[in-house]
């Protein structure tokens, strides 16, 4: 039972690692192409998330830390 927690585990660190790596991706191609396909919307919503994280004060900051906790 540990091996399979283990495993699922595992998968998930990975797919997060992808992920991280492509809103990376994102948003360096969205601010070098400007606003395309894909690549423009990711820069817009990452935007938005700092926005709403600035408009709520010191309850944004602990889920900035928390996020940050959760990728690291």
């Amino acid at each position: 039972m540990d091996k399979a927690f283990g495993m699922i585990k595992d998968l998930v660190g990975d797919l997060t690692a992808i992920l991280v790596g492509v809103i990376g991706l994102g948003v360096v191609a969205g601010i070098v192409f400007g606003d395309t396909f894909f690549f423009g919307e990711v820069l817009d919503n990452l935007l938005s998330v700092v926005q709403t994280l600035g408009d709520n004060g010191l309850v944004g900051l602990l889920v900035a830390a928390l996020l940050m906790m959760l990728l690291k």
